[in-house]
């Protein structure tokens, strides 16, 4: 099996990430049902933020694939990266209450690995 590099694993999630974002733009309540429940997803407000974080992660993956060549702010970009995911993952933790068992489970296994992965790959980036 072909190893992946930690560059071609950052420029995966980053690709990722500003695919989801255009995923939550263009459709919100679609992507936001399964995390936050469809009732939930039906409020427009709850559509209004998400795509506010949409744009978050459309704006984060392009940040990062621009960046990823710079030794110095790259490795910075995949930091701020993994630390916007560490922070979607509490934010999930605090409101599991509210949160459908799916959309709790899924949205900390899915931020979890892209914090770690991220903080992976800037500790990696920087160093080498």
């Amino acid at each position: 099996m072909p190893r992946i590099t930690p560059r071609r694993g950052a420029w995966l999630l980053a690709a990722g990430r500003a695919a989801l974002g255009v995923a939550v733009l263009a459709a919100p309540e679609r992507v936001t049902s399964g995390w936050l429940g469809k009732d939930s997803a039906k409020l427009a407000v709850v559509g209004d933020l998400a795509r506010s974080l949409g744009a978050r992660d459309v704006a984060l993956g392009i940040a990062t694939l621009q960046t990823l060549e710079d030794p110095v702010i790259g490795p910075r970009v995949q930091l701020a990266c993994a630390l916007v995911d560490s922070v979607d993952v509490l934010a999930t933790v605090i409101a599991r209450a509210s949160l459908p068992r799916k959309g709790l489970y899924g949205t900390v296994a899915v931020a979890g690995a892209a914090a770690g992965a991220g903080f992976y790959f800037s500790h990696t980036l920087a160093h080498t």
